[in-house]
Protein backbone atom coordinates (compact mmCIF):
# COMPACT_ATOMS: atom_id res chain seq x y z
CA UNK A 1 0.00 0.00 0.00
CA UNK A 2 2.41 2.25 1.12
CA UNK A 3 4.46 1.50 -2.37
CA UNK A 4 1.41 2.16 -4.43
CA UNK A 5 1.30 5.39 -2.91
CA UNK A 6 4.73 6.25 -3.26
CA UNK A 7 4.52 5.41 -6.95
CA UNK A 8 1.52 7.79 -7.21
CA UNK A 9 3.46 10.77 -5.46
CA UNK A 10 6.34 10.04 -7.96
CA UNK A 11 3.65 10.05 -10.96
CA UNK A 12 2.02 13.35 -9.92
CA UNK A 13 5.51 14.98 -9.47
CA UNK A 14 6.79 14.16 -12.52
CA UNK A 15 3.51 14.95 -14.26
CA UNK A 16 3.27 18.98 -12.27
CA UNK A 17 6.90 19.27 -13.97
CA UNK A 18 6.43 18.49 -16.94
CA UNK A 19 3.10 21.05 -17.15
CA UNK A 20 5.34 23.68 -15.58
CA UNK A 21 7.61 22.72 -18.64
CA UNK A 22 5.28 22.86 -21.38
CA UNK A 23 3.81 26.29 -19.53
CA UNK A 24 7.17 27.84 -19.57
CA UNK A 25 8.32 26.69 -23.05
CA UNK A 26 4.55 28.34 -24.36
CA UNK A 27 5.14 31.57 -22.59
CA UNK A 28 8.74 31.49 -24.25
CA UNK A 29 8.13 30.82 -27.45
CA UNK A 30 4.78 33.16 -27.45
CA UNK A 31 6.46 36.53 -26.11
CA UNK A 32 7.39 39.01 -29.24
CA UNK A 33 10.00 40.07 -27.39
CA UNK A 34 12.13 37.65 -26.48
CA UNK A 35 15.48 38.03 -28.33
CA UNK A 36 15.12 33.96 -29.41
CA UNK A 37 11.91 34.53 -30.65
CA UNK A 38 13.24 35.99 -33.85
CA UNK A 39 16.18 37.29 -35.67
CA UNK A 40 15.49 40.71 -34.47
CA UNK A 41 18.23 43.24 -32.20
CA UNK A 42 15.96 43.83 -29.12
CA UNK A 43 17.55 46.69 -27.16
CA UNK A 44 15.95 47.43 -23.63
CA UNK A 45 16.03 50.62 -21.76
CA UNK A 46 18.45 52.75 -23.84
CA UNK A 47 18.42 55.91 -22.14
CA UNK A 48 17.74 59.03 -23.95
CA UNK A 49 18.73 62.81 -22.33
CA UNK A 50 17.56 62.17 -18.88
CA UNK A 51 18.46 64.81 -16.90
CA UNK A 52 16.83 67.45 -19.30
CA UNK A 53 13.43 68.66 -18.68
CA UNK A 54 10.81 70.63 -20.12
CA UNK A 55 9.80 72.64 -16.55
CA UNK A 56 11.75 73.48 -14.11
CA UNK A 57 12.22 72.94 -10.30
CA UNK A 58 12.47 69.05 -11.25
CA UNK A 59 14.94 67.45 -8.75
CA UNK A 60 17.81 66.10 -10.52
CA UNK A 61 17.38 67.65 -14.11
CA UNK A 62 17.68 70.96 -15.46
CA UNK A 63 15.70 72.97 -17.25
CA UNK A 64 16.75 72.82 -21.73
CA UNK A 65 16.50 71.47 -24.63
CA UNK A 66 17.13 68.12 -24.96
CA UNK A 67 20.36 66.81 -26.71
CA UNK A 68 19.66 64.99 -29.37
CA UNK A 69 21.41 61.43 -29.65
CA UNK A 70 22.67 59.49 -32.83
CA UNK A 71 22.36 55.37 -33.38
CA UNK A 72 23.82 52.99 -35.28
CA UNK A 73 22.06 49.35 -35.85
CA UNK A 74 25.48 47.24 -36.56
CA UNK A 75 26.77 47.39 -32.98
CA UNK A 76 24.23 49.97 -31.05
CA UNK A 77 27.07 52.83 -30.70
CA UNK A 78 25.38 55.61 -29.35
CA UNK A 79 26.28 59.14 -29.51
CA UNK A 80 25.30 62.37 -28.41
CA UNK A 81 24.95 66.07 -29.61
CA UNK A 82 25.45 68.17 -26.72
CA UNK A 83 27.18 70.79 -28.72
CA UNK A 84 27.66 72.34 -32.43
CA UNK A 85 31.15 70.56 -32.48
CA UNK A 86 29.43 67.33 -31.74
CA UNK A 87 26.69 68.24 -34.50
CA UNK A 88 29.16 69.24 -37.36
CA UNK A 89 31.45 65.71 -36.30
CA UNK A 90 28.95 63.34 -36.23
CA UNK A 91 25.66 64.41 -38.44
CA UNK A 92 26.96 64.59 -41.63
CA UNK A 93 28.16 61.13 -41.44
CA UNK A 94 27.69 57.43 -42.25
CA UNK A 95 28.16 56.31 -39.02
CA UNK A 96 24.55 56.38 -37.78
CA UNK A 97 20.98 55.22 -38.91
CA UNK A 98 18.55 56.87 -36.43
CA UNK A 99 18.66 60.35 -34.50
CA UNK A 100 16.61 60.54 -31.57
CA UNK A 101 15.63 64.07 -31.34
CA UNK A 102 12.72 67.07 -30.58
CA UNK A 103 11.50 66.61 -26.63
CA UNK A 104 12.08 63.48 -25.15
CA UNK A 105 14.28 62.21 -28.05
CA UNK A 106 11.30 61.49 -28.98
CA UNK A 107 11.10 62.40 -33.23
CA UNK A 108 12.85 59.05 -34.76
CA UNK A 109 14.85 59.98 -38.13
CA UNK A 110 16.71 58.27 -40.84
CA UNK A 111 19.84 58.94 -42.32
CA UNK A 112 19.69 60.43 -45.70
CA UNK A 113 21.84 62.78 -47.02
CA UNK A 114 19.17 63.87 -49.85
CA UNK A 115 15.95 64.20 -48.09
CA UNK A 116 14.45 67.20 -46.89
CA UNK A 117 14.20 66.68 -42.83
CA UNK A 118 16.49 64.25 -42.20
CA UNK A 119 19.31 65.35 -39.86
CA UNK A 120 21.54 63.57 -42.32
CA UNK A 121 21.20 66.20 -44.99
CA UNK A 122 23.88 66.81 -46.72
CA UNK A 123 26.06 63.92 -45.80
CA UNK A 124 26.80 60.77 -47.26
CA UNK A 125 24.00 58.60 -45.56
CA UNK A 126 21.91 56.52 -47.67
CA UNK A 127 18.85 56.15 -45.67
CA UNK A 128 14.98 56.45 -47.20
CA UNK A 129 12.41 58.10 -46.18
CA UNK A 130 10.73 55.73 -43.01
CA UNK A 131 7.59 54.09 -44.31
CA UNK A 132 4.59 53.15 -42.16
CA UNK A 133 2.97 50.15 -42.24
CA UNK A 134 0.20 49.16 -39.66
CA UNK A 135 0.83 45.45 -39.47
CA UNK A 136 2.21 43.83 -36.43
CA UNK A 137 6.30 43.80 -36.69
CA UNK A 138 6.08 40.16 -37.09
CA UNK A 139 4.00 40.30 -39.71
CA UNK A 140 5.94 42.86 -41.94
CA UNK A 141 8.16 40.20 -44.56
CA UNK A 142 9.18 42.58 -47.51
CA UNK A 143 10.20 46.22 -47.88
CA UNK A 144 7.37 47.87 -50.12
CA UNK A 145 8.78 49.60 -53.51
CA UNK A 146 10.64 52.45 -54.20
CA UNK A 147 7.71 54.70 -55.24
CA UNK A 148 6.02 54.07 -51.84
CA UNK A 149 9.47 55.38 -50.02
CA UNK A 150 9.29 58.31 -52.37
CA UNK A 151 5.38 58.97 -51.96
CA UNK A 152 4.48 57.97 -48.24
CA UNK A 153 7.90 57.66 -46.83
CA UNK A 154 8.38 60.44 -44.01
CA UNK A 155 12.37 61.64 -42.44
CA UNK A 156 10.69 61.22 -39.13
CA UNK A 157 7.90 59.86 -36.77
CA UNK A 158 6.99 60.81 -33.63
CA UNK A 159 4.12 62.10 -32.09
CA UNK A 160 1.06 60.76 -33.53
CA UNK A 161 -1.86 63.35 -33.26
CA UNK A 162 -4.00 61.16 -35.43
CA UNK A 163 -2.87 61.05 -38.47
CA UNK A 164 -1.38 57.85 -38.27
CA UNK A 165 1.99 59.43 -38.91
CA UNK A 166 3.74 59.03 -35.89
CA UNK A 167 4.71 55.87 -33.43
CA UNK A 168 2.97 57.34 -30.35
CA UNK A 169 -0.05 59.17 -28.70
CA UNK A 170 0.27 61.93 -26.37
CA UNK A 171 -2.20 63.43 -24.39
CA UNK A 172 -1.82 67.26 -23.55
CA UNK A 173 -4.21 66.83 -20.76
CA UNK A 174 -2.00 64.00 -18.27
CA UNK A 175 1.24 64.37 -20.91
CA UNK A 176 1.53 60.76 -20.83
CA UNK A 177 3.10 59.12 -23.67
CA UNK A 178 1.24 56.15 -25.23
CA UNK A 179 2.94 53.83 -27.93
CA UNK A 180 1.31 53.02 -30.86
CA UNK A 181 0.37 48.88 -30.99
CA UNK A 182 1.33 46.86 -34.30
CA UNK A 183 2.78 50.00 -35.97
CA UNK A 184 5.78 48.99 -37.80
CA UNK A 185 8.87 51.53 -39.53
CA UNK A 186 10.52 50.27 -42.78
CA UNK A 187 13.52 52.40 -43.42
CA UNK A 188 16.99 52.07 -44.87
CA UNK A 189 20.06 52.10 -42.93
CA UNK A 190 22.95 54.89 -43.88
CA UNK A 191 24.51 52.33 -46.42
CA UNK A 192 21.11 51.51 -47.87
CA UNK A 193 20.21 48.35 -46.40
CA UNK A 194 16.99 47.61 -45.63
CA UNK A 195 15.76 47.55 -42.08
CA UNK A 196 12.50 47.35 -40.23
CA UNK A 197 11.93 48.89 -37.21
CA UNK A 198 9.53 48.86 -33.72
CA UNK A 199 9.12 51.42 -31.08
CA UNK A 200 7.76 49.75 -28.00
CA UNK A 201 8.36 52.37 -25.65
CA UNK A 202 10.16 55.41 -23.76
CA UNK A 203 9.37 54.78 -20.55
CA UNK A 204 11.44 52.60 -18.10
CA UNK A 205 11.30 48.93 -17.80
CA UNK A 206 8.73 48.84 -20.74
CA UNK A 207 5.75 48.85 -18.30
CA UNK A 208 2.54 48.07 -20.35
CA UNK A 209 0.76 51.05 -18.34
CA UNK A 210 1.79 54.51 -17.07
CA UNK A 211 -0.11 56.62 -15.07
CA UNK A 212 2.85 58.23 -12.93
CA UNK A 213 3.95 61.27 -15.06
CA UNK A 214 7.10 61.24 -13.32
CA UNK A 215 7.92 57.78 -14.32
CA UNK A 216 11.18 57.60 -15.34
CA UNK A 217 12.09 58.88 -19.34
CA UNK A 218 13.18 58.48 -21.42
CA UNK A 219 14.80 54.88 -21.72
CA UNK A 220 13.83 53.43 -25.25
CA UNK A 221 12.63 50.08 -25.70
CA UNK A 222 12.63 48.99 -29.62
CA UNK A 223 13.46 46.27 -31.78
CA UNK A 224 14.72 46.66 -35.69
CA UNK A 225 16.38 43.75 -38.00
CA UNK A 226 18.75 44.69 -40.66
CA UNK A 227 18.82 42.71 -43.60
CA UNK A 228 22.20 42.54 -44.72
CA UNK A 229 22.25 40.55 -48.27
CA UNK A 230 20.61 44.01 -49.64
CA UNK A 231 17.16 42.40 -50.40
CA UNK A 232 13.97 43.56 -49.67
CA UNK A 233 13.11 39.95 -47.65
CA UNK A 234 12.92 41.55 -44.03
CA UNK A 235 11.16 38.40 -42.42
CA UNK A 236 12.34 37.87 -38.67
CA UNK A 237 10.41 34.91 -38.70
Amino acid sequence: MIQHMKYNICTLVYLLAGLLLMTTSCKKSNDPYNPEHTKSTLIKDLAGDTLASMGEGVEGKEQRPFYPFLFRFSDQKQVFLKTAKDSSGFLKTGDWDLCFGDIYNSLVSCNSGTLKGSPGLGGPGKGAAIVIIDKPYEQVHEAPADDIFIHEGRPGVGWDPGNGNGWFFYSLSNHLVVPVKNRTFVLKTADGKFAKLELINVYKGNPPLVVDLFWPAPYFTFRYYVQQDGSRNISTL
